[in-house]
This record gives C-alpha cells, structure tokens and sequence, in this order.
C-alpha cells in the first residue's frame, strides 16, 4: 500500500471528506501532520506545496492537492493505481 501523508487540522470538514475517501479505497493508516496551533508547521507545509489551506496530502511522496483534487483524481479514475504503486 502507498504511503500517505496529510498535512491536517481537527476543526476542518474537508480533511475528514478526504480521509473519508482515502479509507473507502483502502487505506487504513496515514502520516497525520495536524496544524492546528502550530504556525510553523502550517508555514513548512506552505512552502512546501505553495498553498495554506488543509488538507494537503502527499502519496508517494507526490503532492496530490487537496481535497477536492482527491476526489477529482478518484473521479479520473487515478487514485486507486496511484495507492497501489506503493
């Protein structure tokens, strides 16, 4: 299985979608880098992919986007071969 690593926040309804997603095609555990009350590491994580908002998610260490470039790429049928490449 691939190795995922979100970048997240507890209060956000778009990183549980995500999750959600992610759980659905089977995935069972993730690297879960929560933001919430460190400024530093949401500032790593944007200068890391260019944006500030969460979710971000990496699968093999390729940047995916957020959660609604999940879904799209699950809609163009990419996600599941991208997972098991891992």
């Amino acid at each position: 299985m691939a190795q995922v690593t979100i970048y997240s926040s507890d209060y956000c309804p778009y990183c549980q979608r995500a999750k959600a997603l992610l759980r659905a095609r089977g995935v069972t555990a993730w690297d879960e880098i929560n933001v919430d009350g460190r400024p530093e590491v949401r500032a790593e994580m944007a200068q890391r992919v260019g944006r500030t908002s969460v979710p971000q998610i990496f699968i093999n260490g390729q940047h995916v986007g957020g959660c609604d470039d999940l879904h799209a790429l699950d809609a163009r049928g990419g996600l599941v071969p991208l997972l098991q490449a891992g």
